[in-house]
């Protein structure tokens, strides 16, 4: 791709990404493999001298910008350098590229037009924290919309974009959101060219509007200069319409019946968020960042619980949500603010209530009609003991008793088992003695012949 100018040395252009009254930002090539996004301003500087009102301008507002970096957040893109142009002397702001769709890409085809409660609540949430970021260090963006917003594809969150305004000044920035600007994101006080932290506050409710609605309270029917006056004489004096009509209208007809049902649900307490965010005078909003994210904090841990929701049997694929989730521990809905549990849960919890009835009945009931008098219960205690202790003798007795009877049986044993050998050895004694007389007898010679 050629080169349409210079940016900076080092810093090669790679081609515009968008364009607009307010500016243009190309995708640029540091040397070597980082990628970076320069916005450029349209207003040149042609001279880098502190009596030049704009280049005074822009240095001020460059000084503040640098302070939004100086601690890290993962809502707001890196600044990596500002500066002027080597061909024209244009303003521009060096910031990381970021690599994913922005908002605007996420409610257009093939994606859905409206955004789930659960990613909304998600967007709410890092879009609060990188205003609460922002404003606590004096910066106000001004240029709050769905395409300055973008989901990192690799951290999973939500970026906010351009600080394009951030470092305009006053006069020029009136010049540019007049016939430039995203006027359906504009706050009534910005037609006059006033920006206060209470600007972006109402440029979020728009934001959050249209993700849940499917589009801006008041869209812009043609570019021309009738249609941007009608959008901006809406946001001064008109209420925006019923946010829920239009989610409904616009629901994805690729979803259930039970998705539809559920998300239809938007929690009570962020209507009401939006619809403070949207106060057509400043002082009625949230009065910064900071005061946004901790009422969106406070309605989070709301302790109203949505209504519990039956699936219908042809929605068996619609996955129970997630408790974990932001949208889980959402609170109150816009349909009523009554507690609705379903009739599974209903029966279950009358079974139980009428088994711990019944079983504390019988528990009094046999207390009361079994129970002793305590005389009683004593004395049969002290019966049994007194009963135990005295059969231990009589079993020793016994057993000593039959002790001494064995060893007298076996003592008798004993002896007549020595009697019956000692009588037998006499018997084989005298059996010996006999057979030797005989013997002699019959050897002996006969003298006499």
């Amino acid at each position: 791709m050629s080169k349409v100018f210079t940016i900076t040395e080092g810093l090669e252009n790679m081609g515009a990404l968008r364009t607009g009254g307010q500016g243009s930002v190309y995708k640029a090539r540091r040397i070597g493999p980082i990628i970076s996004a320069v916005k450029l301003l349209p207003t040149p500087i042609h001279t880098e001298d502190e009596d030049d009102k704009n280049y005074r301008n822009f240095q001020n507002e460059v000084s503040k910008l640098t302070k939004v970096n100086e601690q890290p957040n993962p809502n707001v893109v890196k600044i990596l350098s500002t500066g002027l142009t080597e061909s024209g002397s244009f303003p521009y702001i060096e910031m990381e590229y970021v690599e994913g769709p922005d908002l605007e890409d996420m409610l257009k085809a093939p994606h859905d037009p409206i955004f789930t409660i659960k990613e909304v609540l998600k967007l709410a949430d890092h879009l609060a924290n990188a205003l609460a970021h922002c404003h606590m260090v004096g910066v106000k963006h001004g240029d709050i919309k769905s395409n300055n917003v973008k989901y990192n594809i690799n951290s999973g969150n939500y970026v906010l974009l351009d600080f394009g305004l951030a470092i305009m000044s006053d006069e020029q920035r009136r010049t540019s959101m007049r016939h430039a600007g995203a006027i359906e994101f504009m706050a009534p006080e910005q037609n006059t060219g006033a920006m206060y932290f209470h600007t972006d506050i109402y440029s979020f409710g728009i934001v959050l509007y249209e993700l849940l609605a499917g589009q801006v309270p008041f869209p812009l029917k043609d570019g021309g200069e009738t249609g941007r006056n009608a959008v901006m004489i809406a946001h001064m004096e008109s209420e925006a319409p019923d946010l829920m009509v239009l989610r409904k209208k616009n629901m994805p007809t690729g979803w259930t019946k039970g998705k539809k049902e559920l998300e239809m649900r938007v929690p009570q307490w962020l209507l009401q968020l939006i619809a403070k965010c949207l106060e057509k005078d400043p002082e009625n909003r949230y009065a910064s960042g900071m005061a946004l994210q901790e009422a969106l904090f406070a309605g989070s841990l709301s302790t109203d619980q949505p209504p519990a929701v039956t699936a219908h049997p042809k929605d068996k694929e619609v996955a129970a949500p997630d408790r974990s989730s932001p949208a889980a521990i959402a609170p109150g809905y816009h349909d009523d603010d009554k507690l609705h549990i379903s009739k599974p849960l209903f029966f279950a919890l009358m079974g139980l209530f009428a088994i711990t009835l019944v079983t504390c009945g019988y528990l009094f009931f046999d207390q009361k009609h079994s129970a002793l008098p305590a005389q009683i219960v004593k004395d049969t205690v002290v019966k049994t003991v007194a009963d135990t202790t005295a059969a231990k003798p009589k079993v020793t007795d016994y057993r000593r008793k039959r002790e001494i009877a064995d060893s007298i049986e076996s003592a008798a044993a004993k002896q007549a088992i020595i009697d019956g050998v000692k009588q037998e050895k006499d018997q084989q004694q005298k059996a010996d003695s006999g057979s030797t007389t005989r013997d002699t007898t019959v050897k002996q010679p006969d003298l006499n012949q």
